[in-house]
C-alpha cells in the first residue's frame, strides 16, 4: 500500500474516532473532563521507586507519557489503548503484586506502557488516574510470551 493510501486511511480512522468521541460526549451532555494524575495512593512497598526509575532513565519517559495523557479524556486514553482498563474488581491472580489495603477492592485496575514492558499501574476514579505501582518488568499482570 502506498504512503498516500496509508495516510488517507489514518485520516479516515482519526476522523471516525473524533466523531465517536464527540458522540459519546454529546450523550453525556457535556465535554468529558481531561485526565488528572494523582500519586496519593502510590505504594512504595511494591514495584520500583521513583529513584530507581530515575537511575534506569525511565522516570522522565514516564513523566512525559503521563503529561501527554493529561491532554486526553479517560474515554480517549482507553479508546486509543494508551491506558488499558481491566474488568472492575479483578486483581490479577498471576501477579507478583498484592492488592494494597489502602486501595478500594471494587476498582478497575489499569496499565499504561511506558516503553516495551515497563508499565505504570493504577486506577481511575472519575477523571483522576491514581498511580499505584511502577512495574519495570511487567510483573503486575504477568502474561505468557507469544511465539516469536
Amino acid at each position: 500500500m502506498g504512503k498516500g493510501k496509508q495516510n488517507k486511511f489514518k485520516e479516515r480512522k482519526a476522523a471516525s474516532y473524533n466523531r465517536e468521541v464527540k458522540s459519546i460526549e454529546l450523550r453525556l451532555g457535556q465535554r468529558a473532563r481531561l485526565i488528572v494524575i494523582s500519586f496519593k495512593d502510590f505504594d512504595r512497598n511494591q514495584g520500583e521507586t521513583f529513584e530507581y526509575w530515575e537511575g534506569e532513565n525511565l522516570l522522565s519517559l514516564a513523566v512525559i507519557k503521563l503529561q501527554g495523557v493529561c491532554g486526553l479524556t479517560r474515554i480517549e486514553a482507553t479508546y486509543q489503548q494508551i491506558i488499558k482498563e481491566y474488568p472492575k474488581g479483578i486483581f490479577p491472580d498471576n501477579s507478583d503484586f498484592y492488592h494494597p489495603k489502602h486501595i478500594p477492592e471494587d476498582i478497575s485496575w489499569c496499565s499504561m506502557h511506558i516503553q516495551g514492558k515497563e508499565c505504570v499501574i493504577g486506577y481511575f476514579e472519575d477523571n483522576i488516574f491514581y498511580v499505584v505501582f511502577l512495574d519495570k518488568e511487567h510483573r503486575f499482570w504477568i502474561t505468557e510470551k507469544k511465539q516469536t
